[in-house]
């Protein structure tokens, strides 16, 4: 039997009896479409979505970029068992999709992008936003999503779309492969009709794996913990997105082995856990990077060991520092040379605790002590910054993040991804619950916040969600609040202003940079951003975007505006300012090194001195082999 429809019409129909299972929870894998219409894809896709509106609801985007945002952060609340397909047109709308498409696939999160494109038959060529390629007729500006993609395909002809289609949910479902999944689809193509196999439509549960681990590489895990008397856990985000938490914490209770997390992983462990010792690398706490330089062995779980990680491979300075990567990617178990236990997170922890019981393991209590002492003076460092003696002056940045951190409980969801509040955050913020922690730090994507607060109130809709956004971020992105008051989705932005762009300003002076363009001032006389700053007010924007907005201008202000925000159930946002971005104060410095090269010759004595500090910490850089 079959049955005729149009390409798009088919498409729709498909990706709404597409489900997932894992643990014997079943879901649906696309549970709604984002588009912004155009000419390449009003007559094929939105026609279709009209058609079988019943079936797949659909969100009215503002960006296309922060469409793939919303569906990201969906994504990541639903632990990469549900997502959201985006559509586009041609031209501007698909380029529009690269940055999330990168984000998506930085992050192993599943996002289904539908980009028009240029017509199949090329009987109107060049059309309307066709960039024209002279030495390849079959290339579109849509090639520029490949290298960001995890799996691309362009549907030249209607029955190309069943094996397309089939290929696309295999990747966007594989917890190994995942990120963003690519379909184009030819304006021409999208509008033609085909009779199809009713097969085609018929429910599909896609299974999510748990691969266990190879009993060979199990055996020799359990063999080097024992031998280990230092070891430290750097819990990942591949911890969350296989809902180890409880199994992580069943093994470090077992053990004794402290957790270390990074900005992904924060948050596998309560922060009031015995065995949390928090954020670890260059926005780490000063606990967890101690034991980091003296661990004779890093457990990896989950993690990719990015530079901020390993503060560019500075970090881990033990005499025979070895590492056991827990990993369902084989490229990644592999890295730092280290010994490598293939296996699904929650899977490969509860194998592991169990042999490691077998024969009564635990490190000595004189580490647990060390590492508990460590992380009570910390807590107290942290006590420090939150602190504000005056409460009727204007908050430092660590003492807003006080004022949200004495409010929050358990339901309360932050959303962040670039500036100096990741830093911040990392260090201080005390993570109440598996899922309260959510920093896009794989690439730190300034605009990613609010949309993709939005995801995740859709995906989590009795949660307190915040997007905690700085001035430079919300200057990049903030048209999705247009798309929070129309749908009514009731998240909660903090709006820091500091005129500037904050991180990349210290890191400037750090490197003999002088904080040259990143502050928000008007222009001097020698032409260098040193005038007054600009008079840009941020809450009225944020008004005229349609959202409630209250002004902060005291700690006392702000505990109040935060409450209140907390308790509404309309989009609101609380509007605060800072010291401006040239005078940050309060946090504690980086715990470790992150390299960022420095002129290696110069005249200005900043640069200079910047220099010879960069050499200096270059040389402690090891390669683990």
């Amino acid at each position: 039997m079959t049955t005729r429809l149009t390409v798009a019409q088919a498409l729709v129909r498909f990706l709404a009896a597409q489900y997932t299972e894992r643990d014997g929870h079943r879901q649906r894998l696309i549970s709604a479409t984002w588009g912004i219409f155009g000419h390449g894809n009003v007559a094929g896709l939105g026609q279709a979505l009209i058609e079988y509106g019943d079936d797949m609801p659909f969100h009215q985007g503002r960006n296309e970029q922060s469409m793939v945002h919303a569906a990201v952060g969906y994504a990541r609340q639903s632990n990469r068992l549900s997502t959201h397909a985006v559509t586009t047109s041609i031209g501007p709308g698909a380029t529009n999709l690269v940055t999330g498409a990168a984000l998506a696939t930085v992050n192993h999160l599943p996002v289904l992008l539908l980009p028009g494109d240029i017509f199949a038959t090329r009987v109107a060529d060049p059309v309307l936003q066709q960039l024209e390629v002279p030495y390849a007729g079959d290339v579109s500006v849509n090639d520029s999503l490949r290298p960001v993609s995890k799996y691309f395909d362009r549907v030249t002809r209607p029955e190309a779309l069943i094996p397309a289609a089939l290929q696309a949910m295999r990747v966007l479902t594989d917890p190994v492969e995942t990120g963003a999944v690519t379909l184009a689809m030819p304006q021409d193509v999208q509008a033609e009709a085909y009779d199809w196999p009713d097969e085609f439509f018929a429910e599909r549960t896609w299974v999510v794996r748990r691969p266990g681990a190879d009993p060979t590489e199990l055996a020799e895990a359990v063999r080097v913990i024992r031998s280990a008397r230092r070891p430290l856990i750097v819990a990942g985000g591949g911890v969350h997105h296989s809902r180890a938490e409880e199994a992580l914490a069943e093994f470090a209770e077992a053990t004794g082995i402290p957790v270390s997390s990074t900005q992904a992983g924060k948050g596998s462990l309560r922060y009031d856990h015995p065995q949390d010792v928090g954020g670890v690398g260059h926005t780490g706490t000063a606990t967890a990077d101690e034991l980091a330089r003296t661990a004779d062995l890093v457990i990896g779980v989950g993690t990719r060991y990015t530079d901020f990680t390993t503060a560019s491979n500075t970090l881990f300075q033990g005499d025979g520092v070895r590492f056991l990567n827990l990993n369902i990617a084989s490229f990644d178990g592999h890295k730092l040379s280290g010994t490598p236990l293939i296996a699904d997170a929650r899977s490969g922890l509860q194998e592991l605790t169990e042999a490691l019981q077998m024969h009564g393991h635990r490190v000595a209590d004189a580490y647990v002590a060390e590492y508990t002492e460590d992380k009570e003076r910390w807590e107290q460092r942290v006590d420090a910054c939150y602190e504000a003696d005056e409460p009727d002056v204007r908050p430092t940045q660590p003492q807003v993040l006080g004022a949200l951190d004495a409010l929050a409980d358990e339901s309360d969801v932050i959303i962040n991804a670039a500036g100096s509040l990741p830093g911040d955050l990392h260090k201080l913020w005390r993570a109440r619950s598996r899922d309260q922690y959510h920093l896009e730090y794989g690439y730190s994507c300034m605009g990613y916040e609010i949309p993709a607060a939005i995801g995740v109130k859709m995906a989590a809709p009795e949660r307190n969600v915040w997007a905690l956004v700085g001035d430079g971020t919300y200057l990049m992105m903030p048209t999705e609040i247009v798309t929070a008051v129309q749908e009514g989705i009731a998240i909660k932005i903090l709006l820091v202003q500091n005129h500037g762009y904050a991180s990349i300003g210290g890191l400037s002076e750090s490197v003999g940079g002088e904080r040259f363009g990143t502050a928000y001032r008007f222009t001097s006389e020698d032409g260098t951003f040193t005038g007054a700053p600009l008079p840009v007010d941020l809450a009225a924007n944020v008004a005229s975007l349609g959202m409630r907005v209250l002004r902060a201008k005291t700690v006392r202000e702000l505990r109040e505006a935060l409450a209140e925000a907390r308790a509404a159930d309309t989009p609101t946002c609380v509007y605060v300012e800072t010291e401006t971005a040239d005078t940050v104060s309060g946090p504690p410095p980086a715990q470790a090194w992150w390299d960022v090269p420095v002129a290696e010759t110069a005249t200005r004595p900043s640069a200079v001195k910047a220099r010879e500090l960069y050499e200096r910490h270059v040389s402690t850089r090891r390669r683990h082999l």
